[in-house]
């Protein structure tokens, strides 16, 4: 189905907690101040996990809070966060959430929104979610967020930043979320320092296995990667290319068994058909399944992949794209394919487009060579400061 063409402008990015500009004073003061929170471990209970933890800055802002299960450790023992974690890097291209009907077309495309099932529009909001969830931060509530702060060594500068704040449990949560905000949107969080960014400003040249790969991965008889991880090689702005749509596609991911909740058989993360909102059919069953199209950017230095964490070498990532059809013994141990999908939902997988548009025995749309070329090109993605 075709999708929807949306020009990525600043107002796309969020509706509330814009911060001041971080070319004024005070917008260099508010998002340093953010920045201290993001790394501030008391604001967890108990205290030792902050945001960083999870969003590890040597992972570009990815990562497990030392789990080996796919999923980050929350801050007590034996709570693991609900999904993999994203990187926060380049969330002011992050559009909102919204739905969109071809004409004469019998299914609905949705885009946008922050986390895996795009539930908010808000990066004031997205902090509070981790924040409090009791499976992740465990922060409590905003009394308790606010006597933290308030013994904090930025206490002063918080309450210069936000008055009286401090002194209101639901005003504090939201004036640490803007703070936050302005911090995850300054200009060091979208850096375009790859070597990929140099090569579309026409700085550096791709190695040979690396051109290869881009080659591939925008070729839709092959790869087919590009149609979901947009990218312009032929603009020297390297914010044309983002390597995501923000689309939704339900690809079928294996479910990964180490996850505490899959000892339930009857446990399902089912995605976007679970979000709700006032603008959207909660429970849309379409939707079941899918979960929004991340950025690749910086994904050769994550350390777990899918929404799932099911996997955590990226080679197996594009050799699972490439073969999930062809062999899809080599992903479904147990025999049922798209089993983190329950069974009513199977149907929602995509099937057509490529590389999955090929039947059980036939011959990959990419070899090894070609996976290895792919996985080559990805690393060029990395950004500076996390190679």
């Amino acid at each position: 189905m075709p999708h929807e063409v949306h020009a990525v402008t600043s107002a796309s990015v969020v509706e509330a907690g814009a911060p001041p500009s971080p070319d004024t004073q005070d917008g260099k003061a508010r998002a340093a101040l953010g920045q201290t929170i993001f790394f501030d471990t008391n604001l967890s209970q108990p205290p030792g996990t902050s945001c960083a933890s999870c969003h590890d800055p040597t992972h570009a802002f990815a990562g497990n809070h030392g789990s080996l299960v796919g999923v980050a450790l929350g801050s007590r023992p034996d709570h693991f966060a609900k999904r993999n974690t994203p990187s926060v890097l380049y969330l002011r291209f992050v559009r909102k959430f919204h739905l969109h009907w071809e004409e004469d077309a019998p299914l609905v495309d949705a885009y946008g929104g922050f986390f895996w099932d795009g539930r908010t529009d808000s990066i004031v909001d997205l902090v509070k979610q981790p924040l409090l969830n009791p499976n992740e931060m465990n922060g409590g509530d905003g009394r308790r967020v606010a006597e933290t702060i308030a013994s904090s060594s930025y206490a002063a500068d918080f309450r210069m930043e936000f008055g009286s704040a401090l002194d209101d449990p639901d005003a504090v949560l939201n004036a640490l979320g803007e703070a936050v905000n302005a911090y995850l949107l300054g200009p060091e969080m979208a850096p375009f320092s790859s070597k990929y960014d140099g090569y579309v400003r026409g700085q550096i040249q791709l190695s040979a296995l690396e051109a290869r790969g881009m080659r591939l991965f925008k070729d839709s008889a092959k790869g087919g990667c590009s149609a979901c991880h947009k990218m312009n090689d032929r603009s020297p702005d390297p914010a044309a290319s983002l390597f995501t749509d923000y689309a939704f596609d339900a690809v079928g991911v294996p479910r990964n068994r180490a996850l505490p909740a899959t000892r339930d058989p009857a446990y399902f993360d089912v995605g976007l058909c679970e979000r709700g909102g006032a603008d959207y059919k909660a429970k849309t069953e379409e939707f079941c399944g899918s979960f929004r199209t991340p950025s690749l950017r910086n994904v050769a230095v994550r350390r777990s992949f899918m929404h799932n964490g099911a996997f955590t070498k990226l080679r197996d990532v594009v050799a699972f794209y490439a073969t999930r059809s062809t062999n899809p013994e080599r992903w479904y141990k147990r025999g049922a394919v798209f089993d983190d999908v329950p069974a009513k939902y199977r149907a929602n997988v995509n099937v057509d487009k490529a590389p999955y548009n090929r039947h059980q025995g036939e011959t990959p749309p990419l070899d090894d060579s070609d996976i290895d070329a792919i996985v080559a090109f990805l690393t060029t993605l990395t950004d500076a400061q996390f190679r």
